[in-house]
């Protein structure tokens, strides 16, 4: 299981419908708002 970055939710990787890659890593979300709100701003949602 991989943690949403947004909401922190657990997300299967293997059935996640909402995914983006950043920096080469995927980052798997629970629904497509919490991957817009990711993908405008994702330095906000990462551990420096």
């Amino acid at each position: 299981m991989a943690k949403d970055p947004v909401c922190n939710m657990d997300v299967d990787e293997k059935t996640a419908k909402f995914k983006t890659s950043y920096r080469g890593k995927t980052y798997y979300f629970c629904a497509s708002g919490c991957l817009r709100t990711f993908e405008a701003t994702p330095k906000k949602y990462l551990k420096s």
